[in-house]
């Protein structure tokens, strides 16, 4: 067989055709950079996908566990510890709570329940802001991607759950990382809470304009109405103002509010929210904002009046009063104060703790002023009746009132005479102690001389000061010393306001009885009690005539007082009767609830009570008795006539009257005692419609006709006789000759036969063998002082701290 492979083959004519031959081409050389490129590039990018799926997994398992774990935000707590509004309320005359005062700092917030917020105003805020609120999960992921789109994170269409995120977090920054964390917020917000619980806090903490946080405070800045009362045309209003709240102001810019206020409202139609007629009347409403010419004053229900809301600052502070044309009173301050104190008490806080606590704790605060007598005292001292016309004067005098009932309720306070013109400036009723003169002497002196059996209602004591040193001391008023031969008893000397009997009584008793009665059993808050101080008040110039250190306020007065109208039980006086937390689910503090303390026996209580009434039947107090009622008083004024005091009670109400000037100066220009001038003006109008009241019968306590001469009981030969009031246990004996036997002085002979005089201070001593004429007595006291005055007298009879009018006449009443 023939190899075909090796036999060329010919064609017809012999010819023989080669076979063309290819060549291959050599395969190209890759360059060694770009290998190594483009490994480095499949490596980084297989890299980055496994990066990308490593993080991926990781966000999405963070935000899985961020959004679906426990709460991040608890709104509970938030609430809690917000900036909110404070509110003082008060009873009126048929137990109905009114709003007093506000107080809040920049931030006005006052919170409202979801049930209470109309569905007008929910309505407008969803329609306007989150149309699809009802709907999503927290986020809704179409307006964000929008909105990212559009404008980047600055805007990135947020929902309501969002805006309340922000509002509570105070975030408003613009990074993405933000944006992303809002969105994990929003979102574990939705889980953990309803949409009723997100609106109402949305609702309470939208920042609305004006330092008003939340629909409630801006319903009464705008629209001085209550946000219940408003309709859908002025909740479009307040919705509309969201967006820029300088740039909406229905106050200042009404046209651009206006603007915004018809596109809300085409929103609610929109939405279904309004019919069309609905929305007719709504566009159609007319508008009637706080600042209108056709404003008629406030509709909200808790004010006292119809008067518009006025705010005054006072170091960063505002408050919003509503019972005293805009100004706050002296009670409510007073109350502010006492709330404070108690708080660093109960709950052991700082001062600034306890002040933030009252102006930024959203507290409720129910005072327990009587909204009438108040108001009889500011009529008062607000027109500065009964005062002299000082009206060119460079200073005025000034004046301070307490009123209580025997509970130790303050009913009433006002802190100074005139115009009141600052927030928490100087309340003198219960910030500036003064010297409180004569009017001291019931609770220093005679009430604990009277527990302690020391003196009865006749007992005779000698009107003559101490020995003190070479000379005696104190003397009464207009120098007189009175005489070692003159004796009076004691319902005389208390109603003529005599300086020299209650020393010789403290010589008798002692001092420490005194002063324990003072600060243990009536808790007198200005006394120096310590001993070691130079200024200690355990002295006779204090507890006989008043001349203290310090001196007392008008306050610790009348508590004191109200100790003879209650028989004997000391109660702290209290402003408040409760503090509770915003929604008054908790109870902060109690006041009122202290149980009194008996300090004075209850038939001790009943005879200075009626040694009290004296004073003002044929006293010093004479004329200032309250119109129909029984009165009780005691009247005081220091050295130089630079202090007038006025304190007393009826069977309703105990109160303190002080009267003089800021920087002490003698009082000129008045006659009588204006102190009682202002009592009696300010407790006529108090008592003015209530019905007659007795004080309560005090046990233990007996009637006796006493003999004028000798004090003890009156025998039938007796012929100066009167009418005294005893405690059982503590009868005088059966009078025997007229002569005095358990008389109270210093170097006096056992038994003294006076003279027979119906005036007791007027009385002159007998020797008891009358051939043997009696010397003045020189001799050495029987009972020493057991504390030395802070200054020893001089040889002359020394000006005494407390002097008092002796023949006051009575005054007729204005």
């Amino acid at each position: 067989m023939q190899n075909r492979r090796s036999a060329p083959q010919t064609r017809a004519g012999g010819s023989v055709k080669k076979r063309a031959v290819r060549t291959r081409r050599k395969p190209r050389k890759e360059h060694p950079v770009l290998r190594t490129i483009g490994y480095v590039v499949f490596t980084l990018v297989a890299i980055c996908v496994v990066c990308g799926a490593v993080a991926g997994s990781y966000v999405y398992n963070f935000a899985d566990e961020y959004v679906n774990g426990g709460k991040v935000i608890d709104l509970e707590m938030y609430k809690a510890n917000q900036a909110q509004t404070s509110i003082i309320y008060a009873y009126d005359a048929n137990n109905q709570e009114v709003e007093l005062l506000r107080l809040h700092g920049a931030e006005n917030r006052v919170w409202i329940a979801y049930d209470d917020i109309p569905q007008d105003m929910i309505d407008a805020f969803r329609d306007l802001e989150d149309k699809r609120f009802e709907e999503h999960q927290g986020v809704d992921w179409t307006r964000t991607i929008l909105g990212v789109a559009k404008s980047g994170f600055e805007q990135g269409g947020s929902t309501i759950t969002q805006q309340l995120i922000k509002n509570l977090t105070g975030d408003n920054g613009r990074m993405a990382s933000r944006k992303f964390y809002e969105i994990l917020n929003a979102l574990n917000v939705e889980k953990h809470y309803h949409k009723k619980t997100i609106m109402e806090f949305y609702l309470n903490t939208v920042y609305l304009g004006n330092g008003c946080y939340g629909i409630k405070t801006a319903a009464e800045v705008y629209f001085g109405k209550d946000v219940e009362d408003l309709n859908a045309a002025e909740c479009a209003v307040i919705a509309s103002i969201t967006k820029a709240p300088a740039a909406y102001d229905p106050l200042t810019e009404p046209e651009d509010n206006r603007d915004r206020q018809l596109y809300c409202l085409s929103c609610m139609l929109e939405q279904g929210s309004l019919t069309q007629e609905e929305y007719d009347e709504a566009v159609d409403f007319e508008l009637i904002f706080t600042n209108s010419d056709n404003y008629k004053g406030s509709q909200v229900t808790e004010n006292i009046e119809d008067i518009e809301d006025k705010e005054y600052t006072e170091d960063d502070i505002k408050f919003t009063d509503t019972l005293d044309d805009g100004k706050s009173s002296y009670y409510v301050e007073y109350v502010i104060d006492d709330v404070i104190e108690d708080l660093m008490d109960e709950y052991d806080l700082t001062y600034n703790e306890a002040w933030k606590k009252v102006f930024f704790g959203g507290l409720r605060i129910y005072a327990a002023v009587d909204l009438d007598v108040q108001r009889s005292a500011e009529e008062v001292y607000v027109k500065r009746l009964t005062f002299p016309d000082e009206s060119g004067a460079e200073v005025q005098v000034q004046s301070a009132m307490t009123i209580m009932d025997y509970n130790g309720r303050v009913v009433a306070m006002v802190g100074g005479a005139g115009e009141k013109d600052t927030f928490r400036g100087l309340n003198r009723a219960s910030q500036s102690p003064r010297q409180p003169g004569s009017s001291i002497k019931p609770v220093s002196v005679y009430a604990p001389a009277i527990e302690n059996d020391t003196i009865t209602w006749s007992t005779m004591v000698q009107n003559y000061g101490i020995r003190m040193g070479s000379s005696r001391w104190p003397v009464n008023y207009g120098g007189n010393a009175g005489s070692p031969n003159s004796f009076t008893t004691v319902q005389y000397a208390i109603a003529q306001s005599y300086n020299t009997v209650p020393a010789q009584i403290v010589s008798e008793m002692g001092i420490d009885p005194c002063m324990d009665f003072l600060v243990k059993d009536l808790k007198f808050s200005t006394l120096v009690t310590d001993e070691d101080d130079p200024n200690y008040d355990g002295n006779f110039s204090s507890i006989c005539v008043g001349g203290m250190s310090e001196g007392v306020t008008t306050l610790d007065m009348t508590a004191a007082f109200a100790v003879f109208g209650n028989n004997g039980y000391y109660y702290e006086p209290y402003s408040y009767y409760k503090v509770t937390n915003n929604d008054g689910s908790e109870v902060l503090l109690e006041g009122g609830d202290e149980p009194g303390e008996q300090v004075l026996e209850e038939s001790s209580a009943g005879v200075m009570r009626q040694l009290l009434r004296t004073v003002v039947t044929g006293g010093t107090a004479g004329g200032y008795g309250v119109n129909g009622f029984e009165t009780f008083a005691k009247t005081g004024t220091t050295s130089d006539d630079k202090d007038r005091w006025f304190v007393g009670g009826t069977p309703y109400y105990v109160a303190a009257v002080w009267y003089g000037y800021d920087e002490p100066k003698p009082i000129r220009n008045t006659s009588g005692n204006p102190a009682g001038k202002i009592f009696k003006k300010v407790m006529d109008a108090a008592h003015e419609d209530l019905e007659y009241l007795s004080f309560p019968t005090a046990s233990g306590v007996v009637a006796r006709k006493y003999c004028k001469i000798s004090g003890d009981i009156a025998s039938a030969g007796c012929s100066s006789t009167g009418t005294g009031y005893y405690k059982s246990t503590n009868v005088p004996g059966r009078c025997k000759g007229c002569a005095i036997v358990n008389g109270i002085g210093q170097g006096i002979p056992d038994v003294i036969i006076p003279s027979t005089t119906e005036d007791p201070s007027a009385t002159t001593t007998k020797p008891t063998k009358p051939t043997k004429p009696t010397k003045p007595v020189t001799s050495k006291p029987t009972q020493a002082p057991t504390q030395a005055p802070t200054q020893a007298p001089s040889t002359t009879l020394p000006p005494v701290p407390d002097t008092e009018h002796v023949t006051e006449a009575p005054v007729v009443a204005d």
